[in-house]
């Protein structure tokens, strides 16, 4: 888990270097913005704390939460959702299971609220879980002061897809469309204000990992949650966007697994396609197209070595060792 975030701050860190925040004119981590009467978009500090975005979603008496974040990022949304709304957060879904959108349950049930997640989520903490919560307690501060052993699953799971809350005020969607990102991987749609959270199935920037992946799905993950009526995208990471965001995204995945199916059918092994340089750096002699540069950073050779064992070997990455 702590190689996640740091793979992810990373490749964060070396978008800075080249400028490519001044292009992101919506960019502005740790602070939250209205997309909709009652529907907030909070980006998360992902250069320096590791957190994910959040959505803050206003019922009739009560607030829905999108994903628990870290921590240190839990208790920084519920302080931004008590100067948004002084209803109480009564649910926290968790889009899947890595620890910066599922770590900080603990803190959000114990102001009361309920942790609620697609049953894929509570069953890959039960595959990955307690080493990942260890490892990561080792290397951060907020999650070894929650003095815990692992990470607290969520309270409630469900399997029926859309999985609906209601209160007459507004109708909230949870779907579920398949394996792409990890095997939980959970949508919050609305459908009157046509706003999709997507979790980490769509990211906007090169913040994808795929190690927990199954990288030939991912596409059509995405092609599902492309059926629904959408305005407003809000990624796990990276800025809000319109459709264009799944477009993009979708994009890359398809470009990555036909560069790499290319390169093994011409007879090319992971060394010709992934070579090391340096001590804690990798390169990759892959291109993809212009069209989805927006999704290639540091972390792509890396993303490179997993499409090749995922074609190689016939399995999704995510079913392989790692």
């Amino acid at each position: 888990m702590n190689r996640i975030r740091l793979w992810l701050v990373a490749s964060f860190v070396t978008l800075l270097s080249l400028g490519f925040v001044l292009t992101r004119g919506d960019a502005q981590p740790n602070t939250v913005r209205q997309i909709a009467p009652g529907v907030w978009f909070r980006e998360g500090d992902l250069m320096h704390e590791g957190h994910c975005n959040n959505t803050i979603i206003e019922m009739k008496d009560y607030l829905i939460i999108v994903d628990a974040n870290f921590p240190s990022g839990a208790r920084a949304v519920l302080a931004d959702a008590k100067k948004v709304s002084s209803k109480p957060v009564k649910y926290v879904f968790d889009t899947h299971h890595h620890g910066d959108h599922s770590y900080g349950n603990a803190v959000w049930t114990q102001a009361g609220a309920v942790t609620i997640a697609y049953q894929g989520v509570a069953d890959e903490m039960k595959r990955y879980e307690p080493k990942r919560w260890q490892d990561t307690a080792k290397e951060r501060k907020d999650v070894a002061d929650m003095n815990a052993n692992t990470v607290e699953p969520p309270k409630e799971t469900f399997t029926d897809s859309p999985h609906v809350l209601t209160d007459g005020a507004r109708r909230v969607e949870f779907r579920f469309y398949g394996w792409a990102h990890t095997r939980g991987d959970g949508f919050v749609y609305l459908p009157k204000e046509h706003v999709l959270c997507t979790g980490d199935a769509v990211v906007n920037g090169p913040y994808n990992f795929t190690s927990d992946g199954n990288i030939g799905n991912w596409p059509r993950v995405i092609d599902g949650a492309m059926k629904l009526n959408v305005d407003h995208v809000l990624p796990g990471h990276g800025p809000a966007g319109g459709k264009d965001v799944m477009v993009g995204q979708r994009a890359f995945m398809i470009e990555l697994h036909q560069a790499v199916e290319a390169a093994i059918k011409a007879g090319k092994k992971l060394d010709d396609l992934v070579k090391p340089v340096g001590k804690t750096s990798s390169a990759t002699t892959i291109l993809l197209s212009a069209s989805v540069k927006n999704w290639v950073g540091d972390g792509f050779p890396g993303q490179v070595k997993d499409a090749y064992n995922e074609i190689a070997n016939k399995k999704p990455i995510g079913d392989q060792p790692h």
